[in-house]
């Protein structure tokens, strides 16, 4: 089978399974909001690299144990703009430092009989790390799992991918989990956009206001309201991971999200120039 290269192993995260279990096992016992969603079945999470949010990540994707195993992940990411293509990979692996994760070939066939994409193979795929940041935790809790890793744009018809994704894992009697990975507002110099300037007051309306819109339009499960309130504000890099994500997990039934934890790379590496994390359960 072949195989994708973990790219971002010994950078982003850690390139051992014995490093990556230390670095989840740290995670687990920061203090995150316990959810009350008894039976979770997908999450919100960021992808910066593991000392700014790996904690979040982490935290979400484990508590989707909670309710058991799936059969797949279906784990939406990407920085596309609303006029990308959608990517997927359709047949192989994905490396993790716990070993690889395969492929959900049927699932990503039916999908791609549906909608147009653009197909990614192991050999030939656009570097990403919003999707695979995400595979170490999935790999390690649930060490059997397959994925559909899918890039979707922030437009509306991404979020008929979703929907589909659910429909067919019915159809094919697959247990099917979901991510929207996605990282909030940019602000600063190093990004180009910081309409309030520097200093507190910047970081103040980062934290309560501009990353706030978003994550309330998540918490309401209103996914056009993320797209639009993202294209607006510019306060999530991948709102149609995100929205898509809801979509799907309205589709298996959800009707409620709540946040386990917010936080900013400033928390870590205060400066002008920072990220916003949020992670989400549904």
């Amino acid at each position: 089978m072949s195989v994708r290269k973990a790219d971002f192993a010994g950078s982003w995260y850690p390139a051992s399974a014995g490093e990556c279990e230390r670095e989840i096992k740290n995670f687990l016992s920061e203090k995150t909001k316990a959810p009350t969603i008894e039976k979770p079945v997908g999450g919100i999470v960021p992808h910066a690299g593991w000392y700014f949010s790996g904690s979040i990540a982490c935290n979400v994707i484990h508590y989707l144990k909670s309710n058991g195993s799936p059969d797949v992940f279906a784990v939406f990411g990407m920085h596309l703009h609303p006029d990308s293509p959608c990517y997927i990979m359709t047949e192989g692996a994905w490396e993790t430092p716990f070993g690889e994760i395969e492929i959900e070939k049927e699932l990503a066939d039916e999908l791609v009989n549906r909608f147009p994409f653009n197909i990614e193979t192991p050999q030939h795929f656009t570097q990403d790390n919003t999707i695979e940041l995400q595979l170490p935790f999935i790999k390690y809790f649930f060490n059997d799992v397959k994925i559909v890793p899918i890039g979707v744009p922030p437009a509306k018809t991404s979020l008929e991918i979703g929907k589909a994704a659910v429909e067919i894992s019915s159809k094919l009697g697959l247990k099917i989990k979901v991510l929207g990975s996605t990282d909030l507002t940019h602000y600063g110099f190093n990004y180009g956009f910081m309409p309030m300037g520097t200093g507190q007051a910047a970081l103040d309306w980062v934290q309560s206001e501009n990353d706030r819109k978003v994550i309330d339009a998540m918490i309401a499960m209103e996914p056009e309201n993320v797209i639009t309130e993202a294209l607006s504000s510019q306060n999530a890099c991948c709102a149609g991971a995100a929205a898509t994500a809801i979509t799907a997990a309205k589709e298996l039934g959800s009707d409620r999200a709540e946040s386990i934890a917010y936080a900013t790379s400033y928390d870590k590496s205060p400066g002008d120039s920072f990220v916003g994390y949020v992670g989400i359960v549904f």
